[in-house]
């Protein structure tokens, strides 16, 4: 069975477990969205909508979402302007597995209908959190641990900048000895040439 749907401005022609990247929704991952706006279901017997077939209904689940290719648009106008423009687009899509399709009531069901994500801001950078999250979880876990090791990794640090301006005040009185030296070196050759 496969049926026709509209979405983004677009249709597409699915089946069950297809995998889709539509223009943005408005779900998270893992969520389940149902498609209303069916135009032909198909199987043993084709079901042509006006525009739209009553009750039918495509479910699937959103996988993740996501951007697209970078697209570059590259403008040069010749003639007496040498004027550039180049600019990079990603698109963001939302991937989608087709779950299930329903010829009738699917205006009974539950599932949120999938709306456009359209102004809708997504934190691309949520997996990262995710693990930044985990790892604090895990260090409160051996809290007692790890607050000693925060200090010891303090006095450490104390002791290398330590080290550190030890190092470059002798390196500065070298250079002043340096110095002094070769002045007084100039000095002595002007006494012998005279």
């Amino acid at each position: 069975m496969y049926a026709i749907i509209e979405t983004g401005g677009k249709q597409y022609k699915v089946q069950k477990n297809d995998i889709l990247a539509v223009e943005k929704l408005s779900a998270n991952g893992g969520d389940k969205v149902q498609f209303n706006t069916v135009l032909l279901t198909g199987g043993k017997e084709v079901k042509v909508g006006d525009p739209l077939i009553k009750g039918a209904g495509v479910q699937a689940t959103v996988i993740d979402q996501i951007k697209d290719k970078k697209v570059v648009s590259f403008v040069k106008r010749r003639r007496k302007s040498s004027s550039k423009s180049k600019k990079g687009h990603r698109q963001q899509i939302t991937l989608v597995k087709i779950t299930d399709i329903l010829e009738t009531g699917a205006d009974k069901t539950n599932v949120q209908e999938a709306k456009s994500g359209k102004g809708l801001k997504i934190d691309y950078s949520a997996k990262v959190k995710t693990k930044n999250k985990i790892e604090k979880v895990l260090e409160k876990t051996k809290a007692k641990p790890a607050k000693n090791m925060s200090v010891k990794k303090e006095d450490k640090a104390q002791k290398e900048t330590k080290a550190v301006k030890t190092k470059s005040v002798a390196t500065a009185i070298k250079k002043k000895d340096a110095s002094t030296k070769s002045t007084a070196v100039k000095k002595e050759a002007k006494k012998k040439s005279s």
